[in-house]
């Protein structure tokens, strides 16, 4: 194959941007060759190849890292730093835009809302110990429209509002702390807080400095100075299984009888 002609050459490291149900199957034959890998997200297309992988990593002593890359949108670590030491109370996620026609064997969960349960565990410090979802599918074979709520070991309350029938890209991010509002646009890369709230409703609000970096360019170099130094790598697989365990999770709750009565109603109007 391909790949197997590329490691005969000899790497140190590589790379997989591939689909997600080959994302096992490419990292362990890197990995067997005492290649470090670096896999786009979803880490694997179940938990248990994630394990299998992280596994896998361990005992060859390679460096395997997850490229959940909002983590390196200067916006969120904009808004990562705002909140730092911040006492949270909830954050909301909207990521909407129109169906993408690659897309055919994952739903809009696996897709997209896994970005923002990593931003949740990663803001928060916290794992996810709730979940609570509603889901539907109006034009895809699959979900394409999830409104999940999930409460972290923490305490935090966390919202995300993900579809693919929005007719425009939207990636916004909200934190509400006890001292601040902080507002986020991870396109535009403006984030606004809001802050020193007083008794008659009056309150300072200033835009936060925000850096110009390339999030994939930062993501890689980051990869690269783990494998070199040999330090543990910005996102790790078991990071990245955690948050795929979530996402899994989100589709395995049922819906309500009263949601399933509305489905089917829906399907025969139309």
């Amino acid at each position: 194959s391909d790949l197997d002609a590329l490691l005969q050459i000899g790497v140190d490291a590589l790379s997989i941007a591939a689909p997600t149900h080959l994302h096992r199957d490419l990292a362990l034959a890197a990995i067997a060759r005492g290649v470090h890998v670096m896999v786009e997200k979803p880490i694997a297309s179940s938990v248990a190849e994630g394990r299998e992988m992280i596994a896998a990593a361990r005992r060859a002593g390679v460096t395997l890292m997850v490229g959940h890359v909002e983590r390196f949108n200067p916006a969120v670590r904009a808004i990562k730093e705002a909140i730092r030491n911040e006492d949270i109370f909830s954050i909301a996620i909207t990521r909407v835009g129109p169906f993408p026609p690659r897309m055919s064997n994952v739903g809009i969960v696996i897709d997209l809302a896994v970005h923002d349960i990593d931003l949740i565990r990663w803001f928060t410090d916290s794992d996810i110990v709730e979940v609570q979802t509603q889901l539907s599918n109006a034009v895809a074979e699959r979900e394409d429209i999830a409104l999940l709520q999930f409460r972290t070991a923490s305490g935090v309350l966390a919202h995300i509002n993900t579809n693919w029938l929005t007719p425009f890209k939207a990636r916004n991010v909200t934190v509400a702390t006890r001292g601040k509002y902080v507002m986020g646009d991870l396109i535009t890369r403006e984030v606004t807080e809001c802050y020193g709230f007083q008794p008659d409703g009056s309150y300072s609000m200033r835009h936060l400095s925000v850096g110009y970096e390339e999030p994939l360019r930062t993501e890689l170099l980051a990869f690269v100075t783990a494998v070199r130094e040999g330090k543990t790598p910005a996102v790790t697989g078991e990071e990245a299984v955690a948050s795929l365990e979530i996402a899994t999770r989100c589709l395995e709750v049922k819906p309500s009888a009263a949601m399933r009565q509305h489905q089917g109603a829906r399907r025969v109007v139309g």
